[in-house]
């Protein structure tokens, strides 16, 4: 049962990122059937104001001893930096279950709770995390992870995903609905953050530019490496070994990588059915679209035109 959270703050803390966290645990809704939570807020000086990430500041009214105490230490965004104060993750080490959103989670990987544990951050930040802690194990394409006592979460709007499921896990659906209804969100997302990716559509190459180029102008073509080896004037074998060496992939990867982007532009900008988005991009059947963009987007062309849609 999940009866007390606090929430560190340091130099750099991002208001969002927070404002989720004060939203989802700091707000009492007993009115609504959700039970009470002991909620602190805490600073390393307690009363003394905290700078945020966007020229605001804010004052905590606990320190960080607080946290020991805590059923829940939720971490927010904030700067990443070479160190953070020793009484924090001292604290974090020894909570008893810890929650982070977006790029909190270096602070639960400078304090060692990702080692060895199946854990996620923004998108843009799953690199770096991965290089600082090799021992965690960076899942970049989902929206939180739930591992126990250590959950970590993606950017921004995920981290409502993540402590939603807390209090779905420690309170009941019942409670987490209600807190779902107040803030006006879904419950419960589906897919995962691949789908707010930002992907280049077509990568820089060599010698081998102009037949990509030609392949993203005829997308809708059947192309086979002895054909694109054809238009590149090169042997089957001199091709698939450029090709590999030039793009890091082999060109089917990478044709159906485009495909799919191309499948994304058109469910964005267009109302064309899934089966003509289909024929228009090369797949042939909306069957194999469906297949090829959840595997590249992580969800299905109608839930992705539902976010995405320019309307």
């Amino acid at each position: 049962m999940l009866r007390s959270v606090a929430v560190p703050v340091i130099d750099g803390v991002t208001p969002f990122e927070f404002g989720v966290i004060c939203e989802v645990f700091g707000i009492d809704r007993t009115d609504e059937g959700v039970p009470p939570i002991d909620f602190k807020v805490c600073g390393e000086h307690p009363g003394k104001p905290v700078r945020t990430s966007v020229g605001a500041s804010l004052i905590a009214d606990h320190g960080f001893d607080a946290l020991e105490s805590a059923d829940l230490v939720a971490v927010a965004a904030c700067q990443v930096r070479d160190g953070y104060p020793a009484a924090l993750l001292d604290a974090v080490a020894n909570a008893k279950t810890v929650l982070s959103v977006c790029s909190g989670a270096f602070v639960l990987g400078a304090a060692g709770r990702l080692d060895g544990r199946p854990c996620t951050t923004h998108w843009r930040y799953v690199d770096e995390l991965a290089e600082r802690f090799p021992e965690a194990q960076v899942d970049p394409d989902v929206l939180f992870v739930d591992d126990g006592d250590v959950i970590t979460s993606a950017g921004t709007a995920a981290g409502i995903d993540a402590c939603l499921h807390v209090a779905r896990r420690e309170l009941g659906a019942t409670a987490a609905n209600a807190i779902a209804r107040r803030m006006v969100v879904a419950p419960q997302r589906e897919g995962g953050q691949r789908q707010f990716i930002v992907q280049p559509s077509a990568p820089e190459a060599d010698s081998l530019q102009p037949t990509l180029a030609w392949m993203m102008e005829n997308l809708d073509t059947e192309h086979t490496v002895g054909s694109l080896a054809r238009h590149a004037r090169m042997s089957e074998r001199t091709f698939a070994r450029r090709f590999s060496a030039e793009t890091g992939t082999t060109p089917h990867r990478w044709l159906t990588t485009q495909r799919v982007l191309r499948a994304r532009q058109l469910l964005e900008e267009t109302n064309l059915g899934v089966e003509a988005i289909a024929h228009q991009c090369g797949f042939g059947t909306a069957a194999l679209l469906r297949h090829h963009f959840n595997s590249v987007v992580g969800v299905a062309p109608k839930d992705y035109r539902r976010s995405f849609a320019h309307r």
